[in-house]
């Protein structure tokens, strides 16, 4: 295995590649250290110390590495650069123009990613706003105002840093994707999860043992490496369907016959029908929590939601783990059938001139291809809303607040395996062993 490791290190392209990715790590792991201006220090240290595990504030700040607990430049993270990629993904497939630019090739998706920018740097401003009145009003930060000189040209100030911080996030995330070791954006929210499981496990380790069980936290520890080996296997998971092609004659050259086949994995949606359940499920109480309000129905409304849809870290509400079970298995669902069409596939294969041995070519194809997917959909989807909710149930038993979630496992391990693929395929071609072989 050491021979492996120094192997990657023996081929100077792959070599710079890494050690620039890891530069890039560091200057975003600094700026998520440096405080934006105008925010008071002593009450962010105040905060500090009574804040606790779970809720939505700590879901968003495991997402963001701990720069939101620091108030800091990069407080943001790369959530609004991957909500704007989510809502562009969603909107090319019910717009014909955005659907036109994809199919273009590099030069439509160049022109979908400057619109993605922009989107981005919108949506950093209505959240850097947001978060901005949260922690005056004292809403998010147990009633702790962090922002005591609450001007209109203080707020200006914090909002437009903020945004230029997540600018300069999105800005890292390309420069990793283009010099760096796969994509940049996911590798970013792999450090801020990864950067964050030695707080979180002591936490839960200090909880146990304040409870007198510390058994618990062996257990924890257990079912978080079961979860890891399983998300592995899953996405390993595939089915093959087998494709022919017929043999075509031109001139005197005899043209196709091969056979190949389509992989169908178990888990073709990834981790983004999760992100899509986490995200639904925290709007009603950012919603509820923004609203400057102090009558009563309103207070008890955000009771209720606080104690039932808190979020994904918080692992207290059967209410909530039942609701983001639902919600993965249809968003899985959901984004399976953006990314395959059966029907578009079956066209390609016949167009080529191929068919599915036994299947007749064109609609019966569509359909063929169209009942496996929803077959291996389904233990896919249950797969992956069990993962989901797992940490949340064992909040829910023990009444652990449990700060990292099924979805943080399922980023970490599914970047690692896709960066390690990358630096396999970069081994194999100069014929070094690789890591996963």
């Amino acid at each position: 295995m050491l021979s492996i490791y120094r192997n990657m290190f023996k081929i100077p392209d792959l070599r710079a590649k890494i050690l620039f990715t890891l530069a890039m790590f560091g200057v975003y792991r600094l700026g998520a250290t440096i405080p934006v201006p105008g925010i008071d220090l002593d009450a962010v240290q105040l905060f500090q110390q009574q804040q606790q595990a779970g809720g939505i504030y700590g879901l968003l700040n495991l997402f963001s590495g701990g720069a939101l607990e620091q108030f800091s430049v990069f407080a943001l993270g790369i959530i609004p650069y991957i909500t704007a990629a989510i809502i562009m993904q969603l909107l090319t497939v019910v717009i014909p123009r955005l659907q036109a630019l994809q199919e273009e090739g590099e030069s439509g998706r160049k022109v979908i990613t400057q619109w993605t920018r922009y989107v981005t740097v919108v949506l950093a401003l209505i959240q850097s706003t947001g978060f901005t009145f949260l922690f005056h009003s004292g809403r998010f930060t147990n009633g702790i105002d962090l922002i005591p000189n609450y001007t209109p040209a203080r707020v200006i100030l914090i909002v437009l840093t903020m945004t230029a911080g997540t600018a300069m996030v999105m800005w890292l995330g390309e420069l990793i994707t283009q010099r760096g070791v796969g994509n940049g954006m996911s590798l970013i929210i792999f450090v801020s999860i990864l950067s964050q499981f030695p707080f979180i496990f002591g936490q839960i380790w200090g909880q146990t043992v304040a409870a007198g069980l510390p058994m618990r936290f062996v257990v924890i520890m257990l079912v978080f490496l079961a979860m890891i080996v399983s998300i592995i296997y899953v996405d390993q998971g595939q089915r093959r369907i087998p494709i022919q092609f017929a043999k075509r004659v031109r001139g005197r050259r005899v043209m196709g016959g091969q056979s190949t086949y389509i992989p169908l994995k178990v888990n073709t949606a990834g981790v983004i029908p999760v992100i899509f359940a986490t995200s639904v499920l925290l709007i009603p109480s950012l919603i509820i929590t923004a609203i400057p309000s102090d009558a009563a129905w309103v207070q008890t409304v955000f009771r209720w939601i606080d104690e039932n849809l808190g979020g994904a870290a918080q692992g207290v509400s059967w209410w909530y783990i039942l609701i983001l079970f639902a919600l993965v298995i249809f968003f899985t669902y959901f984004y399976t059938a953006i990314q395959f069409d059966p029907e578009k596939q079956a066209e390609m294969i016949q167009r080529q001139g191929g068919f599915v041995p036994g299947v007749r070519p064109g609609r019966q194809t569509s359909k063929h291809l169209g009942f496996i997917l929803n077959r291996i959909t389904l233990p896919g989807s249950f797969f992956l809303a069990t993962i989901s909710v797992l940490p949340a149930i064992a909040g829910a038993i023990w009444g652990i607040a449990i700060a990292f979630s099924g979805v943080s496992i399922l980023i970490v391990v599914g970047v690692a395996l896709e960066t390690m693929k990358q630096i396999e395929s970069q081994l194999t071609m100069r014929n070094y062993e690789g890591i996963l072989t």
